[in-house]
């Protein structure tokens, strides 16, 4: 048994040979010693241990003054698609995907929603039609995230119209510089163009790309989507650091210029809002201690609903303690397509805030998150599905 001793050393002795590398470079070094996600198989970026020691992993390499962070460098293809690739990946997939995912080498995307179908996923209307050893896909995607330069996505299409919705889905491994892709920016209010719109017109998958079998891609989906709400509930990192740090720093900064009677009222709501930041932190590192490789249960819904409500609480407690200030965007109000190794990490407080008003409805919605969890883990009675039998060629467009 690997212990927690055993896994601390391990990591520091990493980093001590490895420590002159680039980030690139020292992900890399990581993957190979199992270091990546402790909890995933040996030889494939884990040790097959508790995940709770991820947790031991970072700090000590936090502490050796490193901060490699690969989920902010590939969120969508470490925080989803290496759960989802290594739980239906076949051999192949793994030994050609995992490393790159984790090391940032390849960016990657997630390709679900449509102009027509967001919290209802199931109901997407992009086609996928057999075509010897390849797939034919036509349809649109939308709000794809990152898009613009990454190098693979995670693609869910219907290829069957004759059966309910959720079992006429199947889902690929999609080469984003295949012909028959084209990509346009769609800008936030923020004045950036993370999010994009996708269009494909006879787009050729190879079969091999499949993960699952056909007619399997709802299930599929449903693991990617669960690591995605984990994903987004939030990070381990130490006790009072992250956003509420900034809105502490900001306080202590503020509060001397504030009159007493707003002092003592700001004060109670910052401390207020950092206990419900730590409550949030210790929920986490919970569910990690408790997850398992492949489809973590509905409780990932959990933090992801707390961590986006809360993200929008203090974004909200930064901008009105900076006042009149908070009405300027600092930087102006560019049109921005950041590539590569920039964005929302890097935008003003009031870019950032603008930002939050996303978190309540990426990987599902706040009102979707309250559905899930009442359902699945309190046993409340389900919504009314009228559609849940019809042939999908058969609902109302």
């Amino acid at each position: 048994m690997i212990t927690e001793e055993a896994v601390r050393q391990r990591t520091r002795a990493a980093v001590d040979e490895f420590g002159h590398l680039d980030d690139y470079g020292l992900r890399g070094a990581l993957f190979d010693a199992g270091l990546a996600l402790v909890h995933f198989p040996e030889g494939k970026g884990g040790l097959g241990v508790s995940p709770q020691l991820q947790t031991t992993v970072e700090a000590t390499i936090r502490a050796a003054g490193r901060d490699i962070n690969p989920f902010a460098v590939n969120p969508i293809g470490v925080g989803m698609g290496m759960p989802t690739v290594l739980t239906y990946g076949t051999e192949a997939h793994h030994a050609k995907h995992l490393r790159p995912m984790y090391t940032g080498e390849d960016i990657w995307c997630q390709m679900f929603s449509e102009p027509t179908h967001g919290s209802d996923v199931a109901g997407l209307a992009s086609r996928a039609v057999r075509d010897g050893d390849e797939w034919v896909v036509n349809g649109q995607k939308v709000w794809t995230s990152l898009a613009h330069y990454a190098s693979y996505g995670m693609l869910l299409v219907r290829t069957n119209a004759d059966v309910p919705k959720h079992k006429g889905l199947s889902y690929f491994i999609l080469d984003m510089r295949s012909p028959g892709i084209e990509i346009r920016p769609l800008f936030q209010m923020t004045g950036d163009a993370e999010f994009n719109e996708i269009f494909f017109t006879d787009l050729r998958v190879p079969h091999s790309n499949l993960l699952g079998e056909v007619g399997d891609g709802w299930r599929v989906a449903t693991t990617t989507l669960m690591n995605e709400r984990v994903a987004l509930g939030g990070s381990t990192a130490p006790r009072g650091a992250g956003l509420i740090k900034s809105l502490v720093d900001l306080w202590e900064q503020r509060a001397p210029s504030l009159g007493d009677t707003e002092r003592r009222a700001t004060r109670d709501r910052v401390s207020r809002l950092w206990i419900e930041a730590e409550i949030l932190r210790l929920t986490t590192l919970r569910a990690r201690a408790n997850s398992t490789v492949g489809n973590p249960g509905p409780e990932g819904s959990v933090g992801k609903l707390a961590s986006a409500e809360l993200n929008q609480r203090i974004y909200a407690a930064i901008i009105d303690l900076m006042g009149a200030e908070a009405m300027l965007h600092e930087p102006g109000y560019p049109l921005v397509r950041h590539e590569r190794g920039e964005g929302a990490a890097d935008a003003s407080l009031s870019g950032r805030f603008l930002r939050s008003r996303a978190n309540t409805i990426e990987g599902g919605t706040s009102e979707i998150m309250r559905n899930i969890l009442g359902e699945r883990v309190l046993g409340l009675p389900g919504d009314i599905r009228v559609d849940k039998a019809v042939p999908w060629k058969d609902i109302p467009g």
